[in-house]
């Protein structure tokens, strides 16, 4: 931020954007975004989830909860209960895509836009768990034109 002192030793601004209030903070005058972009700002929904007076884990519940289920998810699957982990890893995700549609304020779940969010975790999450129900042997989701699609296409 370009300030300087005035003539009274006051703090001046010399653009719109770092204009002094009346305490001598920089603030913005003009709702247009700056040339260069100086900091990042919090996602929408990049809120605590729970007030400023609870404890560091109340805050942040959410991605607890998601990363929670993942790591039991991969305890299950280094436990050679490999289907059943990679569903649970999937059923986090979606659980965490459900989370950031549905609350305010999710603190560190939310990284990118709401939409970008949801998008990603619902994707990843509905992949892991269809690649896990058809994991060989024995699948519990067969789907016929895969096979064709595969014979026509490798074999």
């Amino acid at each position: 931020m370009r300030e300087t002192e005035g003539a009274e030793g006051e703090p001046c601004a010399l653009d719109a954007v770092s204009a002094p209030d009346a305490e001598g903070k920089p603030r913005r005058t003009t709702r247009r975004f700056p040339l260069f972009t100086r900091d990042t700002a919090r996602p929408e929904g990049g809120g605590r989830a729970a007030g400023g007076d609870a404890p560091a884990p109340a805050r942040q519940w959410p991605i607890l909860a998601v990363l929670s289920a993942v790591g039991l998810g991969l305890l299950l699957t280094a436990l050679d209960v490999f289907r059943l982990g990679t569903i649970l890893i999937g059923a986090a995700l979606l659980a965490g895509a459900v989370m950031r549609w549905m609350l305010p304020d999710v603190g560190m779940l939310a990284v990118r836009s709401r939409f970008t969010d949801m998008l990603t975790y619902g994707v990843l999450g509905v992949a892991i768990v269809l690649l896990s129900l058809m994991a060989q042997p024995n699948p519990w989701l067969v789907i016929p034109f895969l096979d064709d699609t595969l014979h026509f296409t490798v074999r």
